[in-house]
């Protein structure tokens, strides 16, 4: 396995991280795994639990509707952007469309709702010290906004390099374990959790492995790709985060190299965490 991984590491050109898990066996595989990175929408993954979190605490309810406004919409993923100013949308179909589909706006609406801070604080509450939620997402391309939202971490000096967040392959697998053990915010919420990952259309790294089952969530970047999910084998459930930056130019086919390289990673870390 460590050869092989090594293969990948040293043809691809830029940087990358990996933390993987067997939650069976305990063996595990770490490069790079507690440097800070940026999530794209990994970080998604952190919101989802805020909310859950604050429902339990009945601070929300499932069924809490929030109106979208034209002014709410950012582009990028998801598919909120084409709906018509006015609807009102409950907060489990938000959570559902920000997973599912990693649908932007829904994001910022969830933000808008509960703010960055309470995803901060629920992941320290987690022992989670390097995984933030910073700000409100942009869009792409020629339809960024200005950056709002922000996080109480996301205004401290350098921290905007990463965008809407930042996290460790180690601590995105942490979280991911924690999850699929029932020990956030209770075990019948973990597993809703579980089967949201499972049914996460961007199956491009990680869920190429499409012989087997996945819960996860992908993230993306001009030059950069990320994934974290659980992959359920025979011989054991691997948790496992990658993220590779610094791709050659921005690629958003499928098969770009990012997501061929992290692809051939889980396929090397599956082999060599299941034996």
């Amino acid at each position: 396995m460590d050869r092989n991984l090594a293969g990948v590491v040293r043809n691809f050109p830029g940087t990358i991280s990996v933390y993987a898990k067997n939650l069976d066996t305990g063996k595990s595989f770490a490069l790079r795994a507690d440097d800070r990175v940026r999530t794209a929408s990994t970080i998604k993954l952190p919101i989802m639990v805020a909310v859950f979190q604050s429902v339990a605490e009945g601070k929300a309810q499932w069924s809490d509707t929030i109106v979208l406004r034209d002014q709410d919409k950012v582009s990028g993923s998801g598919v909120l952007r084409e709906l018509s100013e006015g609807v009102a949308l409950p907060l489990r179909d938000l959570v559902h469309l920000m997973i599912v589909v990693s649908d932007n706006t829904a994001t910022n609406l969830l933000l808008s709702r509960f703010g960055a801070d309470s995803v901060n604080e629920r992941m320290e509450a987690l022992g989670l010290k390097n995984t933030r939620s910073l700000r409100k997402i942009r869009g792409d391309g020629n339809a960024l906004k200005e950056p709002e939202g922000w996080s109480e971490e996301g205004r401290k000096p350098g921290n905007e390099r990463y965008g809407i967040g930042y996290s460790t392959p180690r601590e995105m697998a942490m979280l991911l374990e924690m999850i699929e053990s029932g020990k956030v915010v209770s075990p019948e919420a973990s597993r809703q959790m579980i089967a949201i990952l499972e049914r996460q259309q961007f199956k491009d790294g990680i869920g190429r492995q499409w012989r087997l089952k996945v819960a996860s969530k992908s993230g993306a970047l001009d030059t950069l790709r990320s994934d974290a999910g659980i992959v359920y084998t025979k011989r054991g459930r691997v948790a496992i985060a990658i993220t590779v930056d610094g791709m050659r130019e921005p690629d958003w086919s499928p098969d770009n190299e990012g997501n061929k390289a992290i692809a051939r990673i889980t396929g090397h870390l599956l082999e060599g965490l299941t034996q």
